[in-house]
């Protein structure tokens, strides 16, 4: 063909100048398919083709500026070429041109492949997406001086080309036939048909990947941000031990990536005194990081200038109603300094739990007076509670995700179990006399999974602050 008949020119070995096009060849390596062996999903279309056009050959074949790489050879005695295993039917039957060979089930991933000028696919790629169709390819003049004419035995052609979403010639799907013939138009029609499933196929692949490495992306991003709104360590309050952790909600949707709304902090205030702050906000996602983010740096920065837990969380409040934060949430605060006899504090609850002090003998007590939500109401009602942790004494803050735990919906444990209430979190708790904070958060940690079985239903934080008992 002359480089008229090309539909972007010709290159210097007479062959289309679309063979070497950038654009064009960084789609054909997406595909991710050369020099990839065989698969069954590409062996069965192109076995469907030649079965109903009754051409003794077909293939589906990826090309690139210098080979024709063949995915799929069906009729083609390739010496040591296995197909990839069809767990279905491990014996499936391939056509070949003397009649049915079965396909070894294990694979040897051979490339098989042809240099361009040797294959008809390059006219796919010259003509710009316009199927190619020859009838009798020792007398067409397109065809009749093509070195694979005699080699290969090629008496009628008919291919179609494989495009990518943005129209680029992939390579092609043909039908080959030893003796020229008349093609159909249902012939045609149906490896029209045939060369778009491939494409989708192909497409879909390519699709998959991408989404499968934006969603290790957005994992990797939604992990940095939580920890970006968690305290990398807690600050160490000398006199008291100090533990916390965090459990993200388990998925339902192995593809969701979600920044949880469960927050906490401790952090010195001013003088002897240490703020301790444990939050829940409404929803998932990035705005509930933005609520968190705007609660955690609330606090902070005004807990030097008020000793009241109840102002302070009134102050979040304001700016939150300020900001125009697009969720609420619940939250305690305490504030606390540590004496001779153990630490003396205040403590307030907006929409939060109650805190629990496991006594040194073992006794759980709710602490706290409940309050309001914070992000609705412009006045809400807060109260401040005093308390008092002798030696041996533990405060645990914790969210809803504590307090309750549920199986997952819909198997028998989550029908035979009932809800982890706040009765059965103080009798955990109760059931950790003695131990040190760290141990008491592994510990109530351990008993949730166990309740749950793996899957939490929701975020769950917990924070423990313990007098060390006395030597």
């Amino acid at each position: 063909m002359s480089d008229r008949e090309w539909a972007a020119g010709q290159r210097p070995d007479g062959l289309p100048a679309a063979l070497s096009d950038p654009v064009r060849l960084a789609a054909v390596a997406a595909t991710g398919l050369l020099d990839s062996g065989p698969e069954a999903i590409f062996d069965d279309l192109a076995s469907l083709a030649a079965r109903i056009t009754g051409a003794g050959r077909a293939f589906v074949t990826l090309v690139d500026a210098e080979r024709s790489v063949w995915k799929s050879c069906v009729g083609v005695e390739a010496d040591g070429v296995a197909a990839l295993p069809d767990r279905e039917n491990p014996e499936r039957e391939s056509l070949v041109r003397d009649g049915p060979v079965r396909t070894s089930p294990v694979r040897e991933n051979p490339v098989r492949e042809n240099p361009v000028r040797e294959s008809f696919c390059y006219f796919l790629v010259g003509l710009g997406g316009a199927p190619f169709v020859v009838e009798d390819a020792r007398t067409d003049p397109r065809t009749r001086d093509h070195p694979a004419v005699g080699p290969m035995r090629i008496g009628a052609w008919a291919g179609f080309p494989l495009l990518s979403p943005d129209g680029q010639v992939l390579g092609g799907f043909c039908v080959v036939d030893e003796s020229p013939r008349v093609w159909s138009s249902a012939d045609l029609a149906t490896l029209a048909t045939l060369a778009r499933s491939v494409s989708t196929e192909i497409h879909l692949r390519q699709t998959l990947a991408e989404s499968r490495s934006a969603h290790r992306v957005s994992a990797d991003l939604a992990h940095t941000l939580q920890q970006g709104l968690l305290p990398p360590a807690l600050r160490p309050v000398p006199g008291l031990e100090a533990a916390a952790s965090y459990l993200p909600a388990s998925l339902v949707d192995r593809s969701d990536v979600e920044v949880g709304g469960d927050f906490y902090d401790l952090f010195h205030t001013h003088g002897p005194y240490y703020g301790a702050v444990l939050g829940d906000v409404c929803g998932k996602g990035v705005e509930a990081a933005q609520v968190t983010s705007l609660a955690r740096y609330t606090i902070r920065a005004d807990a030097g200038s008020t000793a009241s837990p109840a102002d302070l969380l009134d102050r979040l409040n304001t700016a939150m109603l300020d900001q125009r934060a697009p969720r609420f949430l619940t939250a305690v605060y305490t504030t606390f300094r540590v004496t001779r006899a153990g630490v003396a504090g205040r403590i307030a609850l907006a929409g939060h739990p109650p805190g629990l002090v496991r006594r040194a003998d073992g006794r759980v007590q709710q602490l706290g007076t409940p309050g309001t939500l914070l992000g609705v109401l412009k006045t809400v009602s807060l109260t401040d509670v005093r308390y008092r942790l002798a030696p041996g004494d533990l405060l645990l803050l914790y969210t809803d995700g504590a307090s309750e735990a549920r199986p997952r919906p819909g198997t028998r444990s989550g029908e035979a179990r009932a809800l982890f209430g706040e009765e059965e979190l103080a009798a955990a708790l109760a059931a950790t006399h003695g131990m040190d904070a760290g141990v008491t958060v592994k510990e109530i940690g351990g008993v949730l999974a166990a309740h749950h079985g793996g899957w939490a239903s929701d975020d769950t934080a917990l924070l423990a602050l313990r007098v060390p008992p006395r030597s």
